[in-house]
């Protein structure tokens, strides 16, 4: 997992927002997959803010498109907002 990434959490009662820093590689990438998994049941949506990513790596990107089916499996609404939108499109 790249050294600098951390998700912070901000919360309402219906909401759940993942504000994401640092470098997304392969392996933040699952723990971002595996922390909306472990939320996705006590939260309608939850927002993806990539504002405050640097680098987005290829192979990051790659584990998030194969992962979108099961994520849509548990019954969330998924935002992704921020610079790198684009690279974690839903």
């Amino acid at each position: 997992m790249a050294s600098n990434f951390r998700i912070s959490f901000h919360r309402n009662k219906h909401n759940l927002k993942l504000k994401l820093q640092g470098d997304l590689d392969g392996s933040s990438c699952h723990q971002l997959i595996n922390t909306i998994m472990n939320k996705s049941r006590k939260f309608k949506t939850i927002i993806i803010d990539t504002g405050n990513l640097g680098t987005v790596y290829p192979f990051a990107q790659a584990v998030w498109e194969k992962s979108l089916s099961s994520l849509n499996k548990h019954n969330v609404r998924l935002a992704v907002t921020g610079a790198h939108q684009g690279q974690l499109a839903l």
